[in-house]
């Protein structure tokens, strides 16, 4: 249906035929639920008592998880404002690792708040106007009840990680986990500006299904999915002298065409024996050097391995660019572009390097660096769901503890510095003036969607637990939250329940950010898909038949 307009009785086509177009309170509300719809699937799912969801995908591959943007990423959703709320989560974990669940219940529970003002006649400008307010009131608030902690002290940052992980899966090894996350990130992080900065692609995660979640390792070095390339060299090196190359060991074709003219044997004899001495020679190099292991980018000839083979150099090749790099910081060794610049200098060192099989796979392990910038988190788990699972909730502890080493302040959880700010936004919203005031309370209210959904989870009564809140919190009682494991309102600091202030943040940035975005919206125009465009059919002859 054509979308017209009357311009002089003439009726005007604008949009080509098939467009669809709702505008106005049908628009609005037509994206208001499909966001609030969007949270309400994941809100079961928060919290440590929080439930699991099972998503099969079109191939039928099956993913077991509580993690918000995951749950997310694979819905494959078709709505054009949902698909905002899942892009609000993948905002939120790749910023900050964490609360993407939060994040996604939150920006739900503030448009669920707009629905009910745009209900009453409060204009959505006016809704914005309060909410911006209240974001930066809440914020503001949030640096002054920030708890301030020294960057590298592991006994906080283990509380943090096994915060995080308490929601998950794998809950049950929170310790054991967050442990290793805390050693990992303190074993990458360096000095810089005044504080700490933390590249958390320098920690590699390698997984594995099989065995148990307590077998997964921290290697002080680097795992390299590869396989020795020659059956003639050593399965290990111990003290090993590390050589990367980032060029072939082999004969590269001519970037242009060329043609030899052979009317002899001797000549060809000669020509395969000088190939021969080139190959020679670039193996010679490497043992020239002094190495003991290499590790090459690119590729390396039959002939090559069997004179390094010869020298008892472990040689890998192929090896990711990533990978190299990784190796380069664990061992020290500097990459060399050109075989020809290679010295003693450039070796890197590991006390040791060693084929093992892992599962049905071989795998060099690079052991015992002195001080890796680079190093391994090797993840085991029953089966390969459960591995896909431990491999989400580590990186989400990584993140979590980066985010604490990089801005070194903390808040307690389960709910409180929610109910705090929805306690403070609340007195503030006092002195508005207009239907602002309306607003930044609905957002206070949307906070404490927080504390209600822990409560909801856990089995517990929502409305007895926010009454309870909310009188401590006016008494003063800072960090009253909800423990889930007891059933009751207690101290969350001195139960050592802490989350980074800087995920805080970011949920409250994004979640009124995607508010304010998806409430601005009064017209959608939705182009027709386009149509597979048929040839023309055949009659029984096979001759195409008339129209």
């Amino acid at each position: 249906m054509a979308v017209q307009s009357e311009l002089a009785g003439q009726p005007v086509i604008i949009l080509k035929e098939g467009t669809t177009r709702s505008r106005g309170r049908d628009a609005q509300y037509s994206n208001l639920m499909a966001s609030m719809i969007i949270a309400e699937t994941v809100k079961s799912s928060l919290g440590p008592k929080g439930m699991d969801k099972m998503l099969v995908d079109s191939f039928g591959d099956v993913t077991i998880t509580n993690d918000g943007a995951t749950i997310l990423d694979e819905m494959e959703i078709q709505h054009p404002v949902a698909k905002m709320m899942v892009e609000v989560a993948k905002a939120q974990d790749n910023e900050v690792g964490d609360g993407t669940t939060t994040v996604v219940v939150l920006a739900g529970e503030l448009l669920q708040k707009a629905q009910d003002l745009i209900n009453k006649d409060v204009h959505p400008t006016l809704i914005l106007d309060g909410y911006r307010k209240a974001t930066d009131k809440a914020l503001e608030y949030l640096e002054k009840i920030g708890i301030t902690v020294k960057p590298l002290d592991k006994e906080t940052l283990k509380k943090v990680a096994t915060t995080s992980l308490s929601g998950k899966v794998v809950a049950e090894e929170k310790e054991f986990l967050s442990d290793l996350a805390v050693k990992a990130v303190l074993q990458v992080a360096g000095e810089s500006d005044g504080g700490y900065k933390v590249d958390i692609d320098d920690i590699k995660i390698q997984k594995k299904a099989g065995e148990a979640i307590t077998d997964t390792k921290l290697i002080q070095g680097i795992v390299v999915d590869k396989e020795i390339v020659h059956p003639g060299m050593p399965k290990r090196v111990e003290k090993a002298k590390i050589t990367l190359i980032d060029c072939a060991l082999e004969m590269e074709k001519t970037e242009f065409t060329s043609k030899l003219d052979i009317e002899n044997p001797d000549q060809m004899k000669a020509f395969l024996e000088e190939e021969e001495k080139i190959l020679e020679d670039m193996a010679n190099k490497v043992v020239k050097s002094g190495a003991t292991v290499l590790f090459c980018q690119k590729g390396i000839d039959d002939l090559a391995q069997h004179h390094l083979a010869r020298s008892g150099i472990l040689s890998a090749r192929r090896v990711k660019k990533s990978d190299m790099e990784k190796l380069s910081k664990a061992t020290g060794g500097r990459v060399v572009t050109n075989i020809d610049d290679l010295t003693t200098k450039d070796l890197g060192f590991a006390m040791l390097v060693e084929e093992r099989k892992i599962a049905d796979e071989k795998w060099i392990f690079v052991e015992g660096c002195k001080n890796p910038k680079a190093v391994t988190l090797l993840i085991r788990g029953g089966t390969e769901r459960t591995a896909d699972e431990v491999e989400r909730s580590i990186h989400d502890a990584l993140m979590v503890v980066k985010d604490v080493v990089q801005e070194p302040k903390i808040v307690a959880g389960g709910g409180a510095p929610e109910e705090e700010l929805a306690h403070r936004v609340r007195d503030w919203a006092q002195k508005l003036s207009g239907k602002e005031q309306l607003a930044a309370q609905a957002f206070a209210e949307a906070l404490e969607v927080v504390p209600t959904a822990l409560s909801e989870n856990a089995g517990l009564d929502p409305i007895d637990i926010l009454v309870e809140l909310r009188a401590q919190h006016d008494n003063g009682k800072l960090w009253s939250g909800v423990n889930v494991l007891s059933g009751k309102v207690e101290d969350m600091n001195k139960l050592g329940v802490y989350e980074p202030m800087a995920v805080k943040k970011q949920i409250l940035k994004s979640a009124s950010e995607a508010a304010a975005m998806i409430l601005k919206i009064d017209d959608v125009i939705a182009s027709s898909k386009l149509r597979e465009t048929k040839g023309p059919e055949k009659g029984p002859s096979g001759a195409e038949e008339e129209t």
